[in-house]
C-alpha cells in the first residue's frame, strides 16, 4: 500500500504543480499585457497632448519635405523625446518619416507598410511590439493620425523600450518561482498527509480483509468515519458478521451431525461413486475394527479383512439401487451384521456413491432364538403335567380303576400335577412380570436378622425331611434397604434350592456381612452355601437361564420349575446387585449375592 500512498502523492504534486505554472504563466501574461496596455493607453494621451499643443511647421510645396521641416521636427522629437522618455517620430501620410528623436530621418525608409501605422489608418490607433536591432531590445510603437489641415496630415509615432517591463516581468517570475518552490515543498507535505489519511484506512481495511480471507471471522475494521471509506469499513464489518453468524450455524450444525454419527447405534459407512471412502463413524470403527483416519479417501477395497463386506461394498456401487444382506464378523468373537445400502443421487440425479448402515443384530437374533426355545420350553414344561393329569383323568372317568387305594394315588397323582403346573404358570407370570418391569419396588429399612429367621420357619419342615442343617449366620445389628417381598424371594428360592440339591443330612449355610466397593460405597455380601451334588463346571455359565436344567430328571422330581435362578438373577439386578456362583461337583455350592446398603431413589422397575 506505500508504493500506492507515493503514487498518489506525486499525483496530487504533479497537479499542483501544473495548476501552479499556468496560474504562474497567467498571471505572468496579465502583468505584461496590463503593464503594455499602462503604457499605450499613456502614450495615445501623449499623442493627443502633442497634437493639441505641438507647434506643427507648414510643409513645403514641393512633393519632398525640405531641408528646413526635416531639421525642425527632428529637433522637435529629440526635445519632445527627452521630456518623455520616449522615440518619437512624425511621419507623413505616404509614410515618408521626416523627424525622430534617435534617427535621421533622411537615412529612414519609409514607414508606410510598418504595422502600427497600417492599424492606425485602419482604426485611428495602432500598436506594435517588435525587436529593434538599432537599439537591440524589444519595444512598443503606438501610433496614432494627426491631421492639422496646412501645416501637417501624417501620423505621429511614439515608442518605448519594453526593457522595464519585461524586468518587472522577471522580478515577477523570480518571486513567483520562490512562492511555487515553497509552494510545491508544502504542497507535497499537505499531499502526503492527505494520502496518507487516504491510505492508512484503506491499508487497515486490506489487513482486516487479508485476514478474513483466512478464516478469521473475528477481524473488525471499526472505523469512526462517516465518508465513503468509512462506509466500506462498516460493510466489510457487516459483511464478517454475517460470515460468522453463518460459519457458526455451519459449525454447530456439522458438531451436531459428528455428534449424531459418534452416538449412533449402527455403523455408517459411505463410499463416493469413485469407490473411495467418504465417511466411518465411531461406531463402524468399533465394529469393523478400522480407523477412520487410516481409511477416508481410500478405496472401499481397504475392508480387505472383511472380504466378503468388501465384496458386497463393491456390488452395491455397481448396481446403483438399494441392497440388503446379513453377514457374520470376526473382529475376534463373531458377530452377525445387517447391512442396508442406500444409492445418493443429488437432485440432477447425479450419482454421488452408496451410504450403508451396519446394524449389529447379535443380540437380537439370539433373543429371538431365547424366545424360541422359551415357547418351546413353555409348551414341553407345560405338556408334561397336563398330559399327565389327563392321563390319569381319562383312567378315572373310565372305571378302569376300582381299587380305592390305587384311585386315590391316582388323584393324588393329579394334584401333585396341577399344583406343579400352578407353580409353573405362576413363575412364568412372575418372571414376565419382572423382565417388563410392571411392578414397583418398595424400598424400606429391613432388619435382616429377624427377617431371615421368617426364612427360616418358612423352610424349617424342608430341611427336617431331609435332616439338612440350616445355619443362619446374620449380625445381630444389621440393617439395609431393600424391597421386602422381593428379597424374601430371592432368599426362598435360593436356600430351597440349596436344601432340595443337597443329600440327606448335608449341611445349608447362610453367612451374612458388611463389605465396601472399590468405589467406596457400602453393600452387603450375602452368600448361600450347601454341600450337595455341585454343579459341573460347563453348566455354571448357564444356570440363570429361563428353564435351564443341570439334572432334568432331579429338577423335575424336585418339583422345580426351571425358572427360580432366572427370577433371583432379575431381581438382584434390580436392586442394583450382583450375584455369582462358585461350584465343585460332589463338594457343594456357593450362591454369592451383593446389594448396596442403601437403595437409590427409584420407584419403579
Amino acid at each position: 500500500m506505500k508504493p500506492f500512498r507515493i503514487r498518489l502523492t506525486l499525483i496530487i504534486m504533479l497537479l499542483l504543480g501544473v495548476l501552479g505554472l499556468a496560474a504562474a504563466f497567467t498571471m505572468g501574461k496579465i502583468y505584461k499585457d496590463s503593464h503594455v496596455q499602462t503604457l499605450e493607453d499613456n502614450m495615445l494621451r501623449e499623442i493627443r497632448l502633442l497634437e493639441t499643443t505641438f507647434a506643427f511647421q507648414k510643409e513645403g510645396t514641393t512633393g519632398s519635405p525640405t531641408e528646413a521641416v526635416l531639421d525642425y521636427y527632428t529637433s522637435q522629437s529629440v526635445q519632445i523625446g527627452k521630456l518623455t522618455d520616449s522615440r518619437v517620430t512624425f511621419i507623413e501620410q505616404d509614410g515618408t518619416v521626416i523627424g525622430d528623436s534617435q534617427s535621421d530621418p533622411r537615412s529612414m525608409n519609409n514607414h508606410k507598410d510598418r504595422e502600427e501605422i497600417i492599424a492606425a489608418q485602419a482604426n485611428g490607433l495602432g500598436s506594435a511590439i517588435r525587436y529593434s536591432n538599432t537599439l537591440q531590445e524589444n519595444m512598443l510603437y503606438v501610433a496614432a493620425p494627426v491631421h492639422k489641415q496646412g501645416q501637417f496630415d501624417g501620423y505621429i509615432r511614439l515608442s518605448m523600450s519594453l526593457q522595464a517591463v519585461e524586468n518587472g516581468v522577471r522580478s515577477a517570475w523570480t518571486v513567483m518561482g520562490i512562492s511555487l518552490a515553497v509552494l510545491f515543498l508544502v504542497a507535497a507535505l499537505v499531499s502526503y498527509r492527505v494520502a496518507s489519511s487516504l491510505t492508512r484506512p484503506l491499508e487497515h481495511i486490506t489487513r482486516v480483509a487479508n485476514r478474513i480471507s483466512r478464516l478469521d471471522y473475528g477481524a473488525r475494521v471499526k472505523l469512526e468515519r462517516q465518508d465513503e471509506i468509512g462506509e466500506l469499513g462498516k460493510a466489510i464489518d457487516n459483511m464478517a458478521d454475517s460470515l460468522e453468524m453463518q460459519l457458526k450455524v455451519i459449525r454447530d450444525n456439522e458438531d451436531l451431525l459428528q455428534s449424531v454419527l459418534a452416538n449412533m447405534t449402527g455403523g455408517m459407512v459411505m463410499v463416493e461413486f469413485n469407490g473411495n471412502v467418504a465417511l466411518v463413524n465411531r461406531f463402524a470403527e468399533e465394529m469393523l475394527g478400522i480407523s477412520s483416519k487410516r481409511i477416508i479417501g481410500k478405496s472401499y477395497q481397504e475392508f480387505k479383512q472383511h472380504y466378503e463386506l468388501s465384496k458386497l461394498l463393491g456390488e452395491g456401487l455397481r448396481r446403483k439401487e438399494r441392497i440388503h444382506d446379513e453377514q457374520t464378523l470376526y473382529n475376534p468373537e463373531p458377530r452377525l451384521i445387517e447391512i442396508d445400502g442406500v444409492p445418493m443421487f443429488e437432485d440432477d440425479d447425479t450419482y454421488r456413491g452408496m451410504l450403508f448402515l451396519i446394524q449389529d443384530v447379535s443380540n437380537i437374533r439370539r433373543l429371538e432364538r431365547m424366545r424360541s426355545e422359551f415357547v418351546a420350553n413353555v409348551s414341553h414344561e407345560l405338556k408334561t403335567p397336563i398330559a399327565a393329569v389327563k392321563g390319569f383323568a381319562e383312567t378315572l372317568l373310565s372305571g378302569g380303576v376300582q381299587d380305592e387305594q390305587t384311585a386315590r394315588s391316582f388323584l393324588q397323582i393329579i394334584y401333585d400335577e396341577s399344583e406343579r403346573l400352578n407353580r409353573l404358570i405362576g413363575d412364568i407370570l412372575e418372571l414376565s412380570k419382572i423382565e417388563s418391569k410392571r411392578s414397583p419396588l418398595n424400598f424400606s429399612p429391613i432388619h435382616l436378622h429377624p427377617f431371615f429367621d421368617t426364612i427360616r420357619e418358612m423352610l424349617n419342615s424342608s430341611a427336617a425331611k431331609k435332616n439338612i442343617t440350616m445355619n443362619l449366620n446374620v449380625p445381630e445389628e444389621l440393617f439395609m434397604e431393600a424391597d421386602e417381598d422381593r428379597l424374601r424371594q430371592i432368599f426362598v428360592n435360593l436356600i430351597s434350592n440349596a436344601i432340595n440339591y443337597t443329600q440327606d443330612g448335608g449341611k445349608v449355610t447362610l453367612d451374612v456381612k458388611e463389605t465396601m466397593s472399590p468405589e467406596g460405597e457400602e453393600r452387603i455380601q450375602f452368600d448361600v452355601s450347601d454341600t450337595g451334588m455341585g454343579i459341573p463346571r460347563k453348566d455354571l455359565p448357564r444356570i440363570f437361564e429361563r428353564f435351564y436344567r443341570v439334572d432334568k430328571a432331579r429338577s423335575r422330581s424336585s418339583g422345580g420349575t426351571g425358572l427360580g435362578l432366572s427370577i433371583v438373577k432379575h431381581l438382584v439386578e434390580l436392586h442394583h446387585g450382583i450375584v455369582t456362583v462358585e461350584s465343585e461337583v460332589n463338594i457343594g455350592t456357593t450362591f454369592t449375592v451383593n446389594l448396596p446398603l442403601l437403595q437409590e431413589d427409584e420407584g419403579d422397575f
